[in-house]
């Protein structure tokens, strides 16, 4: 019983560390570009003040989740991003509507579910290599007469 009770413990343990957290605000209109996340604005940006693109909607979803790459929650897939000329892309990048105009989206951070930092992987590896130390502990227990 007491085996039992260290192997649901190490599980527990594994789980906790290993859990991701993630968060998508979905409460507003948003592209993401190279990992960082643009809530659309109203605003009109003229054709004279657009720059090179800079990449375009790889995937289109209205559910909310995490996912990775050029994502929006309001454009189809193919929809481009432009840089706007005299402004960092860290404050404003500006999106191509199907309709040929182009609108502002400001800069809001960077997306949370972009990329997977050192910190998830050590957390995981920590975690599997613990799971393992318990099992390994148990089966040798067992095993032993």
């Amino acid at each position: 019983m007491k085996s039992f009770i260290h192997i649901f413990l190490a599980i527990w343990l594994v789980g906790s560390l290993c859990a991701r957290t993630a968060y998508a605000d979905w409460a507003h209109n948003f592209v993401v570009n190279d990992g960082k996340a643009y809530i659309i604005s109203n605003s009109q940006v003229d054709k004279k003040q657009i720059g090179s693109r800079i990449g375009k909607v790889t995937l289109y979803s209205d559910k909310e989740g995490t996912y990775s790459g050029n994502f929006s929650n309001s454009y189809p897939r193919g929809t481009a991003f432009y840089k706007i000329i005299d402004v960092d892309i860290h404050d404003a990048i500006a999106i191509k509507e199907s309709n040929g105009m182009f609108v502002k989206a400001t800069y809001h951070g960077e997306y949370a579910g972009s990329t997977l930092n050192w910190q998830d992987v050590a957390a995981y590896s920590l975690g599997v290599l613990l799971l393992i130390i318990m099992i390994s502990s148990f089966v040798n227990r067992r095993l032993k007469p």
